[in-house]
């Protein structure tokens, strides 16, 4: 028979035991309910990527507004160019050589148009070349278009 310092001692390693498990499993059950969630350093870097593309989203943004403003003002110019030399064809008349600056502005773009009429090697057609520029910027041509005269 076991005397009752045995069943005493025992006992306290079973209580020891139980304690112990029951410690451990605390510790368990907090390491679970912290690992659920994401930790500051991987939120940071997850920012740091975002704002990162978000930057070059911008960029990208800035740079087709930019484009868009010159395809604007090159086709605003295309059409005043291209309205002098219908003018030209459908006044039916032999144009003189020389050279004319004139407005010629399209919605709100102010723009500068400039004629030149040259002499061609067949004296029976003029050469006709008019240039559209930006008013506030006269010596930067925005586009050229070319058109032979019949007499």
């Amino acid at each position: 028979m076991p005397t009752v310092s045995a069943i005493s001692r025992s006992n306290e390693v079973i209580s020891k035991m139980r304690i112990k498990h029951l410690l451990t499993g605390l510790n368990h059950r907090r390491c679970q309910r912290y690992s659920t969630g994401f930790t500051l350093l991987e939120v940071l870097v997850a920012l740091v990527i975002v704002g990162t593309a978000l930057g070059a989203c911008l960029r990208a943004v800035g740079s087709l507004t930019r484009n868009s403003d010159g395809l604007r003002a090159s086709m605003m110019a295309t059409w005043s160019a291209e309205n002098k030399l219908t003018q030209i064809r459908l006044a039916s008349e032999f144009p003189d050589v020389g050279e004319s600056d004139f407005d010629c502005p399209q919605g709100d773009l102010l723009l500068v148009c400039h004629e030149q009429v040259l002499a061609t090697p067949n004296p029976m057609f003029r050469r006709v070349e008019v240039s559209v520029a930006d008013s506030q910027y006269p010596d930067r041509r925005i586009i050229k278009l070319n058109q032979l005269v019949p007499r």
